[in-house]
């Protein structure tokens, strides 16, 4: 059995950005485990522990979706947190402008995979990349504060052109992320 999950990489300058936006507000010494920048990816499905021999009918039942999808972009800005920003549980940067072929995209991904037994995600897709998790309230008012002055910022865009089948192993050092399978979008 692998635990793995699908999802968009995101490339290495947006990363830098979400380094250094992580280190200020990293400085208000807030009580968060934070996501290492080369760990940041979006998730378009995430499976679980699946046994390895479903990985080419997983990859089979996309491929029209991943054929019929042109390459777009989509554009970071703004950090926010759920379930609210003044009462942080996750904090992200969000996605705008190409999410509606995101979301587009990542349903017509739900419903293949719904037909080889994966259950669909009950919830609307609300893109994010995740950069951390409050553990407690701890110095919780200064990061709000801190979060509220990067709320509007643009951190760059990038263009979606392939989507990956990642595995992930659980360590006690954090999550260790191997790309399995990639396929390009638009028949590319």
């Amino acid at each position: 059995m692998i635990r793995s999950f699908l999802a968009i990489e995101v490339p290495k300058p947006i990363l830098k950005k979400i380094e250094e936006v992580q280190g200020d507000l990293r400085s208000t010494h807030a009580d968060v485990r934070w996501v290492s920048p080369e760990k940041i990816h979006l998730t378009l499905k995430f499976f679980g522990n699946i046994e390895e021999s479903r990985i080419d009918p997983i990859f089979k039942s996309i491929e029209e979706p991943i054929r019929d999808t042109s390459p777009f972009s989509l554009k970071v800005r703004g950090v926010g947190a759920f379930p609210q920003l003044n009462n942080p549980r996750v904090i992200w940067m969000g996605l705008v402008d190409g999410k509606e072929t995101l979301a587009s995209f990542q349903k017509q991904i739900e419903k293949q995979l719904e037909k080889i037994g994966f259950q669909p995600e009950d919830r609307p897709l609300h893109p994010h990349l995740t950069l951390g998790r409050m553990k407690s309230s701890r110095g919780k008012r200064e990061l709000v504060e801190k979060m509220e002055k990067h709320k509007e910022e643009e951190f760059g865009d990038f263009q979606v052109d392939r989507v990956v089948l990642f595995k992930s192993d659980l360590r006690p050092t954090g999550p260790i992320y191997t790309p399995l399978k990639e396929m390009k979008l638009g028949g590319q």
